[in-house]
């Protein structure tokens, strides 16, 4: 039996009924050299005791416990030898052609060895939810475009890293990169990883016509306590993990200052404690992730200026959820 040239990895926790609309998208796809991994963290409800007649390349693999995001995609790409591992959130539906337009991007853009699909509002599909991963110089990061009309998208292009929610990576570069770090558990583990790619040398190509709808924190719940705490902990920690030591002293004062804003943003929401939580939890492992940044770094491939020029250093991106397609119109990775 042939390897499947893609394998899509699928993460499962209490996401109910999206589950089987998710792999129902899935068997409606184009192309169909790829194969399913569901990894089932552990579930309580029926997401998939109601799975029925799923198709012998659809493979489900059940957890005693919550792993978490992280780990169970790293779990899931080390049980699959595909050339290629596209990650789709449960809550995520691909269009028919989503595989089909990526495998063509693969094919086009060789030099790329991460592409990022375009997630549009499942509520409202004139809506973006996020054209590539923005990571702004503050340590801020955002799903570009997030809100934003879809006709404001009016072409793909390089983007400075892919959402998890629906993302193509090489499983060789993956794997060489060292997958998700998982202590972060979930939330900002792409942008960790996107960024490690990126201070590779590697890029992400946004595939304009590889659309999926998403709806988002369908499991966590955008504000709840654990959002909050993982989101601050996790954004300090690729901060400091990724950013080269020559702007690092310049960009910690901007980064604290957005630490403490988050944090107040927080306590108005009530979720102050877990967010404070998110930053003692942060510093007391700091020990750990500064040995970690020093293996990251040593193998850094671009020089700080390079990293700078990937960064959005616009002052109000963060609030307006702007896009950021690092290449022109003209340049030749633009689809």
């Amino acid at each position: 039996m042939s390897i499947p040239y893609l394998c899509v990895i699928i993460i499962n926790y209490n996401s109910g009924e999206c589950l089987s609309r998710c792999l129902a998208a899935l068997e409606l796809q184009t192309y169909n050299d790829f194969e399913v991994i569901v990894v089932d963290n552990n579930s309580t409800d029926n997401s998939i005791k109601s799975l029925k007649n799923l198709p012998s390349y659809f493979k489900i693999i059940k957890n005693e416990n919550n792993m978490g995001f992280a780990s169970a995609n790293n779990l899931a790409v080390g049980k699959s030898q595909s050339s290629w591992i596209a990650l789709l959130n449960p809550d995520a539906f691909p269009e028919p052609q989503w595989l089909e337009k990526l495998v063509a991007a693969i094919n086009q853009y060789q030099k790329f060895k991460s592409f990022a699909s375009v997630l549009v509002d499942d509520s409202d599909d004139k809506r973006l939810d996020g054209a590539g991963d923005v990571y702004h110089l503050s340590g801020l990061a955002w799903r570009g475009g997030h809100r934003r009309h879809v006709s404001e998208l009016t072409h793909g292009g390089e983007v400075f890293s892919a959402c998890a929610a629906a993302a193509l990576y090489d499983r060789d570069l993956f794997n060489l990169i060292g997958g998700f770090d998982e202590r972060f558990f979930c939330y900002l583990e792409d942008i960790d990883l996107g960024f490690r790619m990126r201070l590779r040398g590697e890029s992400c190509l946004l595939v304009p016509d590889a659309i999926v709808r998403h709806i988002g924190s369908v499991i966590t719940g955008r504000h709840s306590k654990f959002t909050i705490y993982h989101s601050i902990r996790n954004l300090i920690w690729t901060f400091i993990k990724n950013i080269p030591g020559p702007l690092l002293p310049f960009l910690i004062p901007l980064h604290a200052l957005v630490i403490i804003l988050l944090i107040l943003m927080a306590i108005r929401k009530n979720v102050g404690g877990e967010a404070i939580r998110g930053l003692v939890d942060s510093l007391r492992s700091m020990p750990d992730i500064w040995h970690s940044r020093r293996i990251i770094q040593e193998k850094r491939t671009l020089y700080w200026w390079q990293v700078l020029r990937l960064l959005n250093c616009k002052p109000f991106a963060p609030m307006l959820r702007s896009f950021d397609i690092i290449s022109n119109k003209s340049d030749k990775n633009t689809v």
